[in-house]
C-alpha cells in the first residue's frame, strides 16, 4: 500500500510504498476513502508542530472497516467509520466525566508503530491514525460508526476541521441565539467555527481573512459581514457592534499578534476562544487588570470540546438536514500522490479545504 511520510522539516512529504504492521487484537483496518488536508499536518511539516520523522502524515479521515481485531466492540467489518482526532477509551478520568477529547489514551497511541517503509526503518502514525494512505490501520478507540450515504470526503472533514469549529462555538464558548460572534481565519477551521455560529443563532457573524476569496466565501456559509484585516479589525468590529465588541471572538489561525487582537475585539463582559494550534513554544501576554475589570473571559478549544461519539452523529445529522454545509468547503479533489500540491495551495490561502480522495 501506498502512505505520505513526514522525513523531516521543510521537506515535501514522501509518498511511498510500506508494509503494515500486523494489527493488534484492539485494532480496525480501515480502507480510507478520503482524507482532509488540515492545517496541523502543514505544521508538522514546517516545524510548527515538533514530531521526529519518520511518521505517516494524516489525522482526518474517513472510509470502510475491512478487518477488525478479536477484541474490537465498537465497530463491525463493513461499517462506514470516521476517524476521531482523539481517541474515546471510555474508561480514563477524563472520559468518564464528559471530557472524551481529553481522552488519557491519545499519548500512547501516537507512538505506535504501523508501517515498515522500503528502507527498513519502521513509522508511527499522527495522532495514531495517518490517513494519508490508501488502508489504515488504527485502534477502535480512534472510530466512530456512523449510518449514513453523505460522502467520504464530507465524512472526513468531520474527523477533525468541522468538529474542531463547529464545537468551538456550540460547545465551548455556547454561542447563544442573538449573540455576536468574530471570526479571525476563514479557512476550513474557521469556516466551521462560522456555520456553528450561525447554527447557534448568532445575530452578527464577522468573518475577518486577509483573502478576498475567503471573506466573500463567508458571507455564503453564515457571515453577516467581512472585514479585511489589512486596516485595523479591532476597530472595524468595534464599529459594527457600536463601540462595544463582540460576544465571542474566535482566533482560528494560531498567531499570537491575531490573539491579541481577538482579545481586543471581545466587549467588556464577552469571551475569547483561542482555537489555533501555535508554535509549541508560542507564549501570550495578557494584562491582567483590564481584564479582570472588564469581567472577561479567555478559553482555549481543542477539538471543540467535543464527544465524538455523541457529536458526529449530530453534525451528520445537520448536515443531512441542510443546515451544515460541508460539501461547499471541499475546494478540490485530488488523488495522494498530489498532496504536495494541497500543502502548496493551503500555503497560498487559495482553498477552503483540500480532499486527498481514493477516487480522484
Amino acid at each position: 500500500m501506498r502512505a505520505a511520510i513526514f522525513v523531516g522539516q521543510d521537506q515535501p512529504p514522501s509518498i511511498e510504498d510500506v508494509i503494515a504492521v500486523e494489527p493488534g487484537p484492539g485494532d480496525v483496518v480501515v480502507r480510507v476513502g478520503a482524507s482532509g488536508v488540515c492545517h496541523s499536518d502543514l505544521s508538522v511539516l514546517n516545524g510548527t508542530l515538533p514530531v521526529p520523522p519518520p511518521m505517516v502524515l494524516g489525522h482526518e479521515g474517513a472510509g470502510t472497516v475491512e478487518w477488525v481485531g478479536s477484541e474490537v466492540t465498537r465497530v463491525r467489518l463493513g461499517d462506514r467509520v470516521i476517524a476521531s482526532l482523539t481517541p474515546v477509551c471510555g474508561s480514563c478520568w477524563h472520559c468518564i466525566r464528559g471530557e472524551t477529547h481529553l481522552c488519557e489514551a491519545g499519548s500512547a497511541f501516537g507512538r505506535v508503530t504501523r508501517v515498515h517503509r522500503h528502507d527498513g526503518s519502521t513509522a508511527p502514525a499522527l495522532s495514531g491514525l495517518g490517513t494519508f494512505v490508501d488502508v489504515m490501520t488504527t485502534s477502535e478507540f480512534a472510530l466512530v460508526p456512523v449510518r449514513t450515504d453523505l460522502p467520504d470526503e464530507q465524512l472526513a472533514l468531520i474527523g477533525c476541521g468541522v468538529t474542531t469549529g463547529v464545537g468551538a462555538a456550540l460547545n465551548t464558548a455556547k454561542v447563544f441565539p442573538g449573540a455576536t460572534v468574530a471570526v479571525i481565519g476563514c479557512g476550513g477551521v474557521g469556516t466551521a467555527v462560522i456555520q456553528g455560529a450561525r447554527i447557534a443563532g448568532a445575530a452578527r457573524i464577522v468573518a475577518i481573512d486577509p483573502v478576498a476569496a475567503k471573506r466573500e466565501a463567508a458571507l455564503g456559509f453564515g457571515a453577516t459581514d467581512a472585514v479585511d484585516p489589512a486596516d485595523d479589525p479591532v476597530e472595524q468590529v468595534k464599529a459594527l457592534t457600536d463601540g462595544r465588541g463582540v460576544d465571542f471572538a474566535f482566533e482560528v489561525v494560531g498567531a499570537e499578534t491575531l490573539m491579541q487582537q481577538a482579545m481586543g475585539m471581545t466587549r467588556r463582559g464577552g469571551t475569547t476562544v483561542l482555537v489555533g494550534v501555535p508554535r509549541f513554544d508560542a507564549a501570550l501576554a495578557v494584562p491582567v487588570f483590564p481584564l479582570i475589570l472588564a469581567d472577561r473571559t479567555i478559553k482555549g478549544s481543542y477539538y471543540g470540546s467535543a464527544q465524538a461519539l455523541r457529536d458526529f452523529p449530530r453534525f451528520i445529522a445537520l448536515i443531512e438536514s441542510g443546515r451544515l454545509d460541508l460539501g461547499s468547503m471541499v475546494s478540490q479533489r485530488l488523488p495522494l500522490d498530489r498532496l504536495e500540491d494541497a500543502f502548496e495551495t493551503m500555503r497560498t490561502g487559495d482553498a477552503i479545504r483540500s480532499v486527498i480522495s481514493a477516487t480522484s
